[in-house]
């Protein structure tokens, strides 16, 4: 079994139910949007977070 699969698998059972629930939900998500050759669009989402954080900075100077 993949290492990933096996730290997941550990991790679902270590973590508060509600916790592992949201895990699954997120990975079926990524899974949706692997098959459907859509991964693009969330990183498109990432990098527009980046940004909108990048400008809610307080300057330095």
């Amino acid at each position: 079994m993949d290492a990933l699969v096996e730290k997941l698998e550990t991790k679902l059972h270590q973590w508060q139910p509600d916790v592992a629930e949201q895990v699954r939900q997120y990975v079926a998500e990524i899974i949706d949007l692997a098959d459907q050759d859509a991964l693009d669009i969330l990183r498109s989402r990432i990098v527009e977070q980046e940004v909108l954080d990048l400008l809610d900075e307080p300057e330095t100077r």
